[in-house]
């Protein structure tokens, strides 16, 4: 029999905690805004994304089933402007870096969503959706050929954000992808066929053209999830106006309330300031790992701030990250060794758990978390058990955290086609070949390795 869900967590919609529960069924429903693969994801954005593998894991740790969604936004004005600057084709843009994402996913231990739909695979969907809001009068075309959803058509526009209309600039259009909460106003659905796009581009009932931003989320969500799902996530930043656009088309179209539950994790700062390529604090995760630092040190940083606060990420909290590993490592390698079957579980097993169980299930409290993971390292160490129940605990939670090795800390035997990888990539870096030194990383990692450069050359670690 299946655990009931406890958890309790943030609700931007209605600006409260409120327990997490599946609609119908016994599967969390829940969507996440993925990449847009004009570029290598930066630590920003796999802040979003550890903190919804966070809350994928709790889901799980509490029982239930989960079917996750993560698009990826394979067209819009950044890929576009990429792919015809670098005189590549679309497809063969994008396909770069959706390789190089799900390599970094591996790195950091994210499990893998149930369902990855690329919006260039999905145009008839968009299509059709769009058709439906001019059908209902919501939508309306302009003399370029481009469709608009008319907000002042939809009584419930703002209530994600809790705009006030009165105090905002409204009637203008929208026509870019993204813009600032201060420009409310009619936003595009489809978007006419210009030069600037070159062969970027897909016939409709309006001429050609391709589907604006929003209106790709919420067709590829409804198809997979159904009209109405549980749970929506994605970086504050989201919120407006994407978020509360995906409502509007979504809820407009077909008179259903599209989410019950909207997630947002806060912004992330480097140092203290905001991440720029000018400043000189702008990472990459790739860029992470060729300064040595390994994906679970940089998962351990990522997560062990609460979702909801701004993460400050400095190289200060990466060497605090790696001494903490360090110790847990230490500590379950060494009841590994001693671990005896019929050892009773020691009491402060269950209070470590207990605590860990309570904080998770709290809007995610991965401070408290990590604390009373934690105290059972310092109770473990301290009693000296050699009870394999414990270890069964530390195993519980790191089933919610993903930053242990269990044992693969000790030097491990390379395999011979990663060596072959290893020895290409030094050789590439040796020509001076970055790109291809790049690629080689990524296809290391994906192979479950992550190498680390330094003066005496490179080295590999089994993840």
């Amino acid at each position: 029999m299946e655990t009931p869900l406890k958890m309790k967590v943030y609700n931007s919609l209605t600006r409260g905690l409120e327990p997490l529960e599946p609609m119908e069924g016994g599967t969390i429903r829940f969507y996440t805004c993925g990449p847009t693969v004009y570029n290598y994801a930066h630590i920003g954005n796999f802040r979003a994304y550890t903190f919804e593998d966070i809350l994928r894991r709790v889901m799980q740790f509490n029982g239930m089933k989960v079917k996750q969604v993560m698009n990826l936004t394979d067209v819009d004005d950044k890929t576009i402007r990429g792919a015809n600057a670098a005189g590549v084709k679309l497809t063969d843009y994008t396909k770069t870096y959706k390789d190089a994402f799900f390599a970094d996913l591996k790195v950091l231990n994210i499990q893998p969503a149930e369902v990855y739909p690329a919006a260039t695979d999905h145009i008839p969907e968009m299509i059709s959706l769009v058709e439906k809001l001019v059908e209902k009068g919501v939508a309306y075309k302009s003399d370029d050929g481009s469709v608009y959803f008319a907000v002042t058509k939809f009584p419930g526009y703002g209530k994600l954000a809790h705009i006030d209309f009165d105090n905002q600039r409204t009637g203008a259009r929208c026509a870019a992808d993204e813009y600032d909460k201060e420009n409310v106003g009619d936003f595009a659905l489809w978007k006419a066929w210009e030069p600037s796009d070159g062969p970027v581009g897909w016939d409709s009932p309006w001429g050609r053209g391709r589907p604006g931003w929003h209106i790709e989320c919420s067709a590829m969500s409804m198809k997979y999830l159904g009209e109405s799902f549980d749970l929506h996530t994605g970086g504050i930043d989201n919120l407006f106006p994407h978020h509360e656009n995906e409502i509007a088309q979504a809820e407009a179209a077909t008179g259903k309330q599209f989410v019950r539950t909207w997630m947002h994790c806060a912004h992330l700062r480097v140092n203290g300031e905001k991440m720029s390529k000018s400043l000189g604090n702008f990472f990459t995760l790739r860029d992470l790992l060729e300064k040595g630092w390994t994906g679970r040190e940089i998962r351990y940083v990522l997560v062990n701030a609460h979702y909801r606060q701004g993460l400050n990420f400095a190289f200060s909290a990466l060497e605090d990250a790696r001494k903490a590993l360090e110790r847990v490592d230490r500590c379950v390698d060494a009841l590994a060794a001693r671990a005896k079957d019929g050892e009773p579980a020691p009491d402060f097993a269950q209070a470590a758990l207990d605590a860990f169980t309570a904080a998770v299930n709290d809007d995610l409290n991965t401070p408290k978390a990590f604390a009373a993971l934690f105290d059972l390292v310092r109770e473990t160490n301290a009693s000296g058990t050699c009870s394999k129940a414990v270890l069964d605990v530390f195993r519980r939670m790191d089933s919610v955290l993903g930053v242990i090795f269990f044992g693969k800390a000790a030097k491990t035997e390379v395999p011979a086609e990663v060596q072959t990888l290893l020895d290409a990539r030094a050789a590439a870096r040796a020509a001076k070949n970055w790109a291809e030194s790049d690629r080689l990383r990524d296809a290391i990692a994906a192979a479950g390795w992550t190498v680390k450069d330094s003066k005496e050359g490179q080295s590999v670690t089994k993840r």
